[in-house]
């Protein structure tokens, strides 16, 4: 049951986060027309399970006047709106406002704001405190996203070992974060990665779509294409089990997945995102329509 879609407006943001699972940048391509947007929205109320619509990037403020038509378009159809974006506008409570004023009038419902040392490594300047400030005085609800830097958990003697936990809000080592992050943190044998933590791949509950038209069920695997098939068709013909990549995901985790198409790889891995984009970007060129666009996985198109 389908109930909610998150856009993915643009891959375009000004930062380039070491954890980012999309590798965003400045330089990153992909970001949506107006009409693109509608047709988006049409298909998602023929769905007639979705309820909230989320805009996202990347930086979905970079392309403020489509953003703001993309919620009052959003918010005409019935849907519930939310944003989610680093803040960088809000460079006082004052100008934050005016930012947040034509959207609080439009009703979103969820302004989620990263608020962490990936995004505002000074955090006597983090605007976020600007947002949330405005926000409050605008009755918009808030949201802090914040994902600390990893750190290895030392053992009883001090030291750090392959094999222990690795603490930190929440990074999932796949996109820039298996590039920038993974060196130095403990590992463990890629076979303990039987499942996969984060995804409900048998009744996925939220998609993200992209001006590319790829439905992801996780950043860079793709339910399929809704410019080439539309979205209820995709979501009513939706075989998690015949699904090539998904299908041995759900059998036995990313070491299915390795086992399955035989992908050479390391032994060990730091989590089992972090072995599964590495079998997933190994798959690319077998499965193009279901794993793309290949600048998720930091390769260009």
């Amino acid at each position: 049951m389908l109930t909610g879609i998150h856009i993915l407006l643009t891959y375009t943001c000004h930062y380039e986060c070491d954890h980012c699972f999309l590798y965003c940048g400045p330089h990153s391509e992909g970001t949506f027309t107006l009409d693109q947007l509608r047709q988006l929205l049409h298909q998602a109320v023929q769905l007639r399970t979705v309820d909230s619509i989320y805009f996202e990037g990347g930086e979905p403020f970079l392309f403020y006047p489509l953003l703001l038509e993309g919620v009052k378009l959003a918010r005409g159809m019935g849907f519930k709106a939310g944003i989610v974006t680093n803040a960088y506008w809000a460079t006082s409570v004052e100008d934050a406002g005016q930012w947040l004023a034509p959207l609080a009038q439009l009703g979103i419902f969820d302004l989620s704001v990263s608020d962490d040392l990936f995004h505002h490594d000074k955090p006597e300047e983090s605007p976020v405190k600007n947002a949330v400030a405005a926000a409050s005085k605008l009755h918009i609800p808030v949201n802090a996203i914040c994902i600390e830097k990893p750190t290895a958990v030392p053992t009883e003697s001090g030291d750090v070992e392959k094999g222990s936990p690795v603490t930190g809000g929440e990074v999932m080592y796949k996109g820039r974060a298996v590039e920038k992050l993974t060196s130095g943190q403990p590992t463990r044998g890629w076979r303990l990665f039987t499942e996969c933590p984060h995804e409900d791949l048998r009744d996925p509950s939220r998609v993200h779509i992209d001006a590319y038209g790829h439905v992801h069920l996780c950043q860079g695997l793709l339910m399929g294409n809704m410019w080439k098939t539309p979205l209820a068709s995709l979501v009513a013909n939706y075989d998690p089990l015949a699904h090539p990549i998904c299908g041995p995901l759900i059998k036995g985790g990313p070491a299915q997945l390795a086992r399955e198409y035989n992908v050479e790889h390391d032994k060990q891995y730091v989590d089992a995102c972090h072995l599964c984009f590495v079998v997933r970007s190994a798959l690319l060129e077998k499965f193009p329509d279901y794993l793309a666009p290949r600048q998720v996985y930091g390769l260009s198109e």
